[in-house]
């Protein structure tokens, strides 16, 4: 199962630096970005996208074909509509998911930015967001970017990912953790 998953993201991360150079030799990185958050907004918001890009059944012209009139509709920029294009001919449109992660990484990086992943049992307010990231600025010693998600089973508290560091301040996790020293007495 991982073999298919490293090819992938192998094949992304080929793509994502090619369309990366083309934007920051251009200096349409602020393009680029808008074309990665439309690209990740259509691939969350609709299936019939998703199944666009991965299924079989169409054919490399009816895939290029649709992609061509989807980044027109999106309006996204010439160098993401042309790599799509591109994709769509050798059959990798498969690999957009990943490749819009990548995207976000070396935008990222070249912003001298990092995201964390924050999950809350509620939303948090714009003002907690913003101490959030400034907590964690001050911490990782970049600029911190949240990816807020909301998961109500954690009870309260918060899950922080930022890099391979996870902190878990969450209730349920604590609840856990009592449980498991309660086993360990009984």
């Amino acid at each position: 199962m991982s073999e298919p998953v490293s090819i992938s993201t192998g094949i992304a991360g080929r793509y994502a630096t090619a369309v990366f150079e083309l934007a920051k030799e251009g200096k349409k990185l602020k393009a680029l970005e808008t074309d990665v958050d439309t690209l990740d907004a259509a691939l969350a918001e609709s299936a019939d996208f998703r199944d666009l890009i991965a299924s079989p059944l169409y054919s490399r012209e009816q895939q290029a074909n649709a992609v061509a009139a989807i980044a027109k509709k999106m309006k996204l920029s010439p160098t993401m509509a042309n790599t799509l294009s591109v994709m769509a001919g050798k059959r990798r449109l498969f690999v957009l998911p990943q490749l819009v992660t990548a995207l976000r990484g070396l935008i990222a990086d070249e912003k001298g930015e990092i995201t964390a992943d924050v999950t809350a049992a509620k939303a948090l307010t714009k003002a907690q967001q913003d101490k959030l990231a400034k907590t964690l600025t001050a911490t990782v010693g970049k600029d911190v970017k949240i990816n807020m998600a909301v998961d109500e089973s954690l009870i309260g508290g918060l899950v922080v990912k930022v890099g391979s560091k996870m902190i878990d301040t969450s209730i349920r996790s604590k609840l856990a953790s009592l449980q498991n020293s309660m086993k360990e007495v009984g």
